[in-house]
């Protein structure tokens, strides 16, 4: 490991009771910053409502320190939009955010366009899926920003148990995000959960990163925050345990696959000759061939968006 990670590690890598909830409820009313919680959500209508009933009752009823859940809808066929309306939550629809420019499908995509929707100075992403919820995942990652001006990213890490064992999620993180990032970020290689979907940051750095729209923007927005603001501006905290729903094999692969292209256009910002990957399902005659488009599209940084823009002056 290199020597300036192991004193990152010591320096930014903090649990929850480094920072206790008054201290930094103290910090933003002294400094007067805002927290949006986005929560993307795509047929999560099983969770959804629990997660936007925590912060509320938590976060926002009880401490003053969330001032808007926005959940964005990328598509759902249940009734994730209204389980999350009746927990108290805003929800906007994909489709009708910059109408102008046709939504692409991917978990990238809802997290770029949330950034028209909300007003938070710190914006706060959380995956829809996650059960046994706690407001710690809010309040741990969003501290460090409303405390220490110098910090402009943070993301959770936590144990991901799989099956009753602990530890043993996180595969494609084990298999393809922490062995790309030690390669060719070794800068980076500090992060216990580079993937992890519950991180916050900076409204003024989020709207100069462009965002992968699919599986890559967590390692994507990772290597660009590197680049852009360098490794002491980011930090990571110490949430416990995180449960959430897991995939199946084929989707992993697609999912790794959709890393290591972002991966690869920053490494070279070079032309893929053929980003797409088969996977293979026995059926009655043996087994058959399924290609998948591995998501090659990135958005712009939201300041090069003209609403977004006129929506700043206004």
């Amino acid at each position: 490991m290199l020597e300036e990670v192991e004193r990152w590690l010591s320096t930014r890598s903090w649990s929850l009771t480094d920072r206790p909830l008054h201290r930094i409820l103290a910090a933003k009313q002294r400094t007067g910053q805002s927290v949006s919680v986005v929560l993307p959500a795509l047929n999560e209508e099983e969770t959804v409502g629990e997660i936007v009933a925590v912060i509320r009752h938590d976060l926002m009823r009880q401490v003053p320190l969330v001032d808007e859940i926005v959940v964005v809808d990328s598509g759902s066929t249940d009734r994730t939009s209204e389980v999350a309306a009746a927990a108290g939550a805003r929800v906007v629809h994909r489709d009708e955010i910059l109408p102008r420019i046709p939504a692409a499908p991917g978990k990238g995509e809802v997290l770029w366009r949330s950034l028209l929707v909300t007003r938070g100075d710190v914006v706060c992403f959380i995956d829809a899926d996650l059960r046994e919820f706690s407001s710690d995942f809010v309040s741990g990652i969003v501290g460090p920003l409303l405390t220490d001006p110098d910090v402009d990213l943070v993301k959770a890490m936590y144990d991901r148990p799989l099956g009753g064992a602990a530890g043993q999620g996180g595969r494609v993180t084990e298999l393809m995000a922490r062995p790309l990032l030690n390669m060719h970020w070794p800068q980076l290689a500090g992060f216990v959960q580079p993937l992890g979907g519950e991180y916050a940051a900076r409204r003024s750095l989020l709207e100069q990163l462009p965002f992968p729209v699919g599986y890559g923007v967590e390692l994507g927005m990772l290597v660009d925050a590197l680049h852009l603001v360098g490794l002491d501006a980011l930090a990571q905290v110490d949430v416990g345990v995180r449960k959430h729903r897991h995939q199946d094999g084929q989707a992993l692969g697609r999912m790794a696959a959709a890393i290591y292209r972002t991966a690869q256009l920053r490494l070279a910002r070079g032309h893929l000759v053929r980003p797409a990957l088969t996977q293979f399902e026995r059926g009655p005659d043996g087994f058959e061939a399924h290609t998948y488009s591995v998501d090659t599209e990135e958005r712009p940084p939201m300041t090069d968006i003209a609403e977004y823009a006129r929506r700043k002056v206004a």
